[in-house]
């Protein structure tokens, strides 16, 4: 009996050692239907990662249909036929003698070329807010193209007093095509280099995503499954790579091509029939946030997200915070681990947070500053906060490969809980390639919050959307524009919020800059903390 009882438990810790070995292995989609519903139409689609590697399917075509832009009705072979500002004007909508607070503001825009004749297509690309510098306040206008050559640009009344229209070009029809085709068909457009080591000799050569040929060393993360590549090296083996760093830009435009994203034509304010009006105060006088509830996730967006007063952003998704002071932020942030993983327009909030609480101190990990990770610590208050680069592609000076961890691989070694605190963004590295490559690296990394959220349904996952502030072939708010419906699209239904600082970005009176100034900073670092923080 002794005997039986022993090889019967031998038994039961096989069976135990193969039913996990079946889960670990079982594909990841597989393992999805498990556990997740789909909770709405798009993410349907969106359950099944393998579908989204197949450029052919249905649910990729949902996603293309999302970022569809007009084009030109033909290849435009003359710079004066594209869409000029310095002609282009707009003009208020049924004007009115009183415009009261919470009401819409109404304005016709109308595109026209080099000739001063009106445009009979849509497809450009204009950015509208509504502003005032004395009071430093702003709101983004939405634009609605009416495919005839002019557009409307729709905003709410948030304050009371006076307000400016502020419209600008950022690109025309005819160039939005060319940055779509160049993304298209030329991902090599931005290059990187690895550097390898083997014997004291070193070699460099060209990496990315995909380079054509056979000739080239794989590098496959094994648990996310993203990839990268670089030429193979003359005299060493694919595993001595050690270094990688940012190569170049490559020249993919021709001389047409430079005039239609030329400075002269590109982010250019264009003239309007009237300059301000007048916002008497509403006569409801419950306000806009009145009815607003606390910041949890999956909360729809609203439109626009929020709005700027003396410099305070007033969020109208839900109950936003302010965290005026030090010991605020530290108080909201006790206790919690934090990891951050995204660019440098993340890296930004790591920053101000570090400079802004005396007692978090930065630990020398003795790394490239650039790509991270970079570690912060406040023994005191329980408070542990990291931000490093995401994985390749990442235009970073020359820093350790090893130093690169893919963020969804990253994710599955998190054990999450209620003093987790995820963030990300995922945008500005991506804007030169082909949005299929985009989409397949959502996929992955919905896949790990997916596996973090079921093993830890308490932590909170926060997604910094994209910002303005790209003008150029290799990533332009266009580019970004596109990138960020992805996005959105991708998460909606689940756990997690989307942080909106598209609308942050675009309507400060601060000048654009992918690196938005202090002011802008301050808000975004408080619209995070109001989640992690909500009441």
């Amino acid at each position: 009996m002794r005997f039986a009882g022993k090889n019967f438990f031998l038994l039961l810790c096989c069976l135990a050692f193969m039913a996990g070995f079946i889960y670990r292995n079982l594909p990841m989609e597989s393992l999805d239907h498990f556990y997740l519903s789909p909770p709405n139409k798009f993410s349907v689609s969106y359950w099944v990662d393998n579908n989204l590697t197949n450029k052919g399917s249905e649910e990729f075509a949902d996603l293309l249909k999302l970022i569809d832009w007009p084009s030109p009705p033909s290849s435009i072979t003359d710079f004066s036929l594209s869409t000029n500002p310095k002609e282009c004007r707009y003009e208020l909508m049924s004007p009115r003698s009183i415009y009261r607070v919470g009401e819409t503001l109404e304005v016709l825009i109308t595109a026209k070329d080099h000739y001063g004749r009106v445009k009979s297509y849509g497809g450009d690309f204009f950015q509208a807010k509504l502003h005032s510098q004395n009071i430093k306040a702003g709101v983004t206008g939405r634009v609605t193209d009416l495919n005839n050559g002019t557009y409307l640009a729709t905003f709410l009344l948030p304050w009371e007093g006076e307000a400016q229209v502020n419209i600008r070009l950022i690109h025309s029809s005819e160039a939005v095509s060319v940055l779509k085709d160049k993304r298209e068909s030329h991902p090599e457009k931005v290059y990187f280099n690895g550097y390898f080591h083997f014997n004291g000799s070193t070699e460099e050569k060209e990496c990315n995503i995909e380079l054509p040929g056979r000739d080239v060393c794989n590098y496959n993360e094994p648990v996310s499954g993203d990839t990268w590549q670089c030429l193979k090296p003359q005299k060493m083996p694919c595993h001595s790579l050690v270094y990688h760093s940012m190569g170049g830009y490559r020249t993919v435009t021709n001389s047409l091509e430079d005039s239609l994203l030329s400075g002269s034509v590109t982010a250019q304010k264009i003239k309007g029939a009237f300059t301000s009006i007048k916002i008497d105060p509403a006569i409801d006088s419950t306000g806009l946030t009145s009815r607003l509830q606390v910041c949890s996730p999956g909360q729809e967006p609203s439109q626009p997200s929020g709005f700027y007063y003396n410099d305070i952003w007033t969020l109208l998704v839900c109950l936003g915070r302010h965290f005026p002071s030090p010991s605020d932020a530290r108080a909201c942030l006790k206790g919690k681990d934090i990891h951050m993983f995204g660019d440098s327009t993340l890296r930004q909030w790591f920053e101000y947070l570090e400079r802004f609480i005396p007692t978090l101190k930065r630990i020398d990990l003795h790394v490239n500053y650039q790509s991270g990770p970079l570690l912060a610590v406040d023994p005191d208050a329980g408070l542990v906060m990291r931000w490093r680069a995401h994985g390749n592609p990442l235009r970073t000076t020359k820093t350790m490969f090893s130093d690169l961890h893919y963020e969804a691989a990253h994710l599955y070694g998190i054990g999450g809980g209620p003093q987790t605190v995820v963030v990300f963004t995922l945008w500005a590295h991506f804007t030169s390639y082909p949005v299929s490559v985009y989409i397949q690296r959502l996929s992955r990394l919905r896949r790990a919050i997916s596996s973090l959220l079921f093993r830890s349904p308490e932590t909170t996952v926060l997604i910094k959307s994209a910002n303005t502030g790209y003008k150029s072939i290799y990533g332009s708010d266009w580019l970004s524009l596109q990138l960020d419906l992805l996005l959105r699209a991708m998460f909606k239904g689940m756990a997690v919020t989307i942080l909106d600082v598209w609308d942050m970005t675009s309507c400060h009176y601060l000048p654009d800059n992918i690196h938005p100034g202090a002011p802008v900073i301050r808000n975004e670092v408080d619209l995070m903390l109001s989640y992690i923080c909500p009441r």
